[in-house]
């Protein structure tokens, strides 16, 4: 049986309580019984891996922990700007990139989204992707989630890849494929996907200004929620984290 993740605020060794939302669901969903494996994470690289002691209630569930590891800090590390997609396609943009290996995702409100984050409506959206994030992060039994921060602007995506080992826009005109790229040995590497309108002119040029270039994946054209997922495959296997 594959060891079900739960997320807990801090990993230890010895016998473990899970507790609350996590608990519950171990408890009156999984229905996990004594001797099951279970693997605790705080989604920061640390992991408790044991087995279910018992339970009580219907949140309540004692792990045995074996032994606890550490996940080294990936290199390079590669985070993705996403611009907002329309409907339910963000999540599904961040739910594949969680599960291929990212390990960061920015949002992005470029010039030609149709989806804007405003407000409370903004606040919802992100808690969303963030939430998406995590489970995704437990169902792919990762120790380390990806991070996804506050929605970003232009300027702020600009910095950003100013300040990258390799600072890559997918553009369906790229002049290079991302399967030639020199990627670094450690560093950073910020890939930027735009909306399904397109990455503007005003856009490419501020980015090229902070250093990035315009590359292509392949012949056909991806869609938004699905570029980003292609382009960090290529990435990881590239690098050598797939290795």
């Amino acid at each position: 049986m594959t060891a079900p993740v739960f997320l807990v605020d801090k990993v230890a060794s010895g016998t473990v309580l899970l507790d609350g939302p996590e608990g519950r669901h171990a408890v009156s969903v999984r229905r996990l019984q004594p001797g099951e494996p279970v693997v605790l994470t705080d989604g920061a690289g640390s992991g408790a891996f044991g087995t279910v002691a018992s339970a009580e209630g219907k949140d309540r569930l004692y792990v045995a922990v074996d032994e606890v590891r550490e996940e080294p800090t990936p290199r390079p590390r590669i985070t993705v700007v996403q611009a907002l997609p329309k409907g339910d396609r963000g999540e599904l943009a961040v739910e594949t990139m969680t599960e291929t290996g990212v390990d960061a995702i920015v949002p992005w409100a470029a010039s030609r989204c149709i989806t804007q984050w405003k407000g409370e409506r903004g606040q919802k959206s992100l808690g969303k992707w963030r939430g998406t994030a995590r489970e995704a992060g437990k169902q792919s039994r990762r120790l380390r989630f990806p991070e996804v921060a506050e929605v970003h602007s232009t300027r702020q995506v600009a910095a950003l890849l100013g300040s990258a080992d390799l600072a890559a826009v997918l553009h369906e005109e790229g002049s290079s494929p991302l399967a030639r790229a020199e990627l670094p040995a450690a560093g950073s590497i910020v890939l930027v996907v735009g909306p399904e309108g397109g990455v503007s002119p005003e856009e490419l040029a501020a980015f090229a200004e902070a250093g990035a270039g315009a590359y292509r994946l392949g012949a056909s054209v991806l869609r938004t929620s699905t570029a980003g997922t292609a382009g960090v495959a290529l990435l990881l296997g590239r690098s050598g984290r797939w290795g």
